[in-house]
């Protein structure tokens, strides 16, 4: 039996999220006809990173096995069956033992906020035009990284064990076209805990709180202080990572 990791990217503004569920629109839904029409065979899929309706990714991976010798060209055949808001981006084949999600050592997300209206942005930005201190935002992003417990910024109902995430990268970006976007990079993510991170530094860049209550957030470990009012189509799943020998392996494609 051969494992494989399947790299997509995807549109989120149509799905009901990543994960397959009963009776919405998934990607992984999507995927699982289009490897079925293709293969003509049911495959079971490990996802790495879940994302919520409406969130985009321009890197996901599932693994899967499979008896099949994946023959070259299918990336262009499922490519050709999956709507066009889907796109699978190479099909690796991996170590026995490898876990797309257990073994990455880094996600990496971006929120992209606009300033003024732009109909190209919509399902992709949030529209944000309130007057910002671009300083204020970066001494809020520079201060996460000085924390390992997120417990206030993710979202009720939770099934995790901890909430220990170690963040290495933290800040904003101004692009040419004047669109703000929070890059951040870390081990682990918690649900809904980058949308709560934009809009409660969001607030510290209007004035609305202080840096010190940020931190009082942070300290307090209760969600119900942070805010997680940012939209969904602004988010985007920008890699994971992997490292040693599974990182080099994704390096060479099946086809």
């Amino acid at each position: 039996m051969n494992r494989y990791f399947l790299e997509l990217a995807y549109k989120g503004t149509a799905y009901s999220g990543f994960q397959v569920q009963d009776n919405a629109n998934t990607v992984q839904g999507e995927l699982q006809k289009a490897m079925s029409v293709f293969f003509r065979k049911e495959f079971g899929l490990t996802g790495s990173s879940r994302t919520d309706s409406g969130v985009h990714a321009r890197q996901n991976y599932f693994h899967f096995d499979s008896d099949l010798i994946i023959p070259a060209g299918s990336v262009y055949n499922l490519n050709a069956i999956l709507p066009g808001d889907i796109t699978v981006k190479g099909i690796y084949e991996v170590s026995p033992e490898a876990h797309c999600r257990f073994d990455a050592v880094a996600r990496e997300y971006r929120y992209c906020i606009y300033r003024q209206k732009d109909p190209f942005m919509a399902d992709r930005g949030w529209l944000y035009s309130y007057p910002l201190d671009i300083s204020l935002l970066q001494a809020a992003a520079e201060a996460i990284k000085e924390y390992t417990d997120f417990s206030s910024f993710s979202k009720r109902n939770t099934q995790v064990k901890t909430f220990q995430c170690e963040i290495t990268v933290s800040e904003w970006l101004v692009e040419e076209n004047k669109s703000l976007v929070y890059r951040v990079r870390g081990n682990r993510f918690l649900r809904g805990m980058v949308r709560g991170l934009v809009a409660t530094m969001l607030k510290v860049g209007r004035g609305q709180i202080e840096l010190s209550e940020l931190r009082e957030i942070f300290e307090a470990k209760d969600c119900t202080r942070a805010d997680f009012s940012a939209p969904p189509q602004g988010l985007f799943l920008e890699a994971v990572e992997y490292g040693g020998a599974l990182g080099e392996m994704l390096k060479r494609k099946v086809n």
